[in-house]
């Protein structure tokens, strides 16, 4: 029965990374397209998935220990080591499945995360170099050749 467990835990921890991979798709379309207004919702939705595997992950320990146990292999053990201790090729073939569909979730996800990461970078570098133009003198100057305000801010009228 722990092997069963085991399988459907795997399966769950699979759609929870294809979520992840999906929220995180979406968190850097919104910042490619420069949707500053709605990257907070996609941050904490990330966020929510990332604390659901982990959550995920110390279910997979547990039905890993299980597993463990009755296969008569250490408690503390890796997949990779489950699988090679596994009774039967039907049970190494299944576990070597979902190791690799795992793998390659995991590879997806640090690809999507690291564009994403240079999104935020380039959107940082975008403010900052707004933020200083915006305090760079605007020539406002009297007759006499005198600065006309000391502050930055701006009325303009949008109205004519």
């Amino acid at each position: 029965m722990g092997a069963n467990e085991l399988s459907m835990q795997l399966w769950r921890e699979r759609e929870l990374l294809e979520f992840l991979l999906f929220k995180l798709e979406e968190q850097r379309l919104l910042l490619g397209a420069g949707s500053m207004r709605w990257i907070h919702y996609a941050t904490r939705e990330v966020e929510q998935v990332l604390e659901q595997l982990r959550t995920s992950g110390l279910g997979r320990d547990v039905e890993v220990a299980a597993v463990a146990a009755d296969w008569g292999v250490p408690e503390a053990t890796t997949l990779s080591e489950l699988i090679a201790a596994a009774p039967t090729d039907a049970w190494r073939e299944v576990f070597t499945e979902h190791r690799a569909a795992l793998t390659t979730r995991m590879s997806e996800v640090a690809q999507l995360r690291d564009s994403s990461e240079a999104y935020l970078r380039a959107a940082v570098r975008a403010v900052e170099e707004t933020l200083a133009g915006l305090a760079a003198s605007t020539g406002e100057y009297t007759t006499q050749g005198e600065r006309a305000r000391e502050d930055t801010a701006r009325l303009v009228d949008t109205e004519m």
